[in-house]
């Protein structure tokens, strides 16, 4: 694999420099310095474990050392700023986040993601939605039908206000023609204890990452009813997606990949292009994501940019629907 990496490397770089494209000026003998990945939140969090992995690997493969730094406030924004503020010279990358195409809708910065040169995304997580095991609803569609009902509001969580899991809920609800405001959405501080709730019967629903819900699950105390995403997610291939249940396509991934800043030298974006997405389809890499829960999913630098570009106009119409735009 070495080899062939080293191969596919040395191409994309003169295809790239040829085509220009990215910043035109050269770095002769990059990376031949230490390189800092910024992380956005803190260390331990999912966002950090899957940084360390792809620096690590990143590392192996450029024969410098990645150093992960964790840059946390401001529910991300002073992570991503850091990282769009960068020197664009290829020494300073970061793991960008669905965050960035969230902060800007919410009048927290002018930050989106036009500010970086997006190099491979390289993670998604779905979101599901989940019930107490003894609730009375045993498929989004009867949960649905107690919300048209109106007899008694349903509390939901997963996620802070404003937060990747509450809009999610709220572009599904939107999806299906429902008030997203119909749910009360009960604020916590990630879907930890959101779940810890659900199963003491202090929320009805609870939207989070299929990865986090499975201890209670596996113990029986609470149950998937939908997973969010284009396919069935391998915990539990019983249950639906979105799609099959109610005929809507809305989805929504935690998504994260690296980038830099805009501006980037075009031999330092091919080399980079060239290595990430062969740590993408290794064995080794998708191993490693995938045992924390978390999926291994590979978009190109194009194919990364336009998925954010589409993540970024999806959870701005979510976010209006619930009042989240100012």
């Amino acid at each position: 694999m070495r080899r062939r990496l080293g191969v596919m490397i040395g191409l994309a770089a003169l295809v790239a420099v040829g085509c220009g494209g990215a910043g035109e000026l050269g770095t002769a003998g990059w990376p031949n310095r230490p390189i800092t990945m910024l992380v956005a939140f803190g260390a331990g969090g999912g966002t950090d474990a899957n940084a360390r992995i792809v620096s690590g690997l990143l590392e192996r493969e450029l024969g410098q050392p990645v150093n992960v730094v964790n840059r946390t406030g401001g529910g991300g924004v002073v992570g991503h700023t850091a990282i769009a503020n960068a020197e664009p010279d290829g020494y300073t990358l970061g793991y960008v986040v669905a965050e960035v195409a969230m902060m800007h809708w919410a009048g927290l910065t002018d930050l989106t993601f036009e500010a970086f040169t997006p190099l491979a995304m390289l993670t998604g997580t779905p979101g599901a939605v989940f019930v107490r095991s003894d609730a009375p609803w045993e498929s989004i569609d009867d949960v649905l039908d107690e919300i048209d009902r109106g007899a008694e509001i349903l509390q939901a969580s997963g996620s802070g206000q404003g937060g990747i899991w509450h809009v999610t809920l709220a572009g599904v609800l939107r999806s299906l023609a429902r008030d997203p405001g119909a749910v009360t959405w009960v604020p916590h501080q990630g879907a930890a204890p959101a779940l810890a709730d659900l199963a003491a019967g202090g929320v009805d629903l609870v939207v989070s990452a299929p990865a986090e819900a499975r201890g209670l699950v596996d113990a029986g105390r609470i149950r998937p009813l939908v997973v969010i995403d284009t396919e069935r997610h391998r915990l539990w291939p019983d249950v639906p997606t979105l799609a099959e249940a109610t005929g809507s396509d809305w989805n929504a991934l935690a998504w994260g990949g690296v980038a830099g800043p805009a501006g980037l030298p075009a031999d330092v974006v091919a080399t980079l292009q060239a290595t990430l997405g062969g740590i993408a389809r290794s064995e080794e890499f998708i191993e490693l994501i995938e045992r924390r829960g978390t999926g291994a999913i590979y978009r190109d630098a194009g194919g990364f940019r336009e998925y954010m570009a589409a993540s970024d106009a999806s959870f701005g119409q979510a976010m209006a629907a619930v009042g989240l735009v100012p």
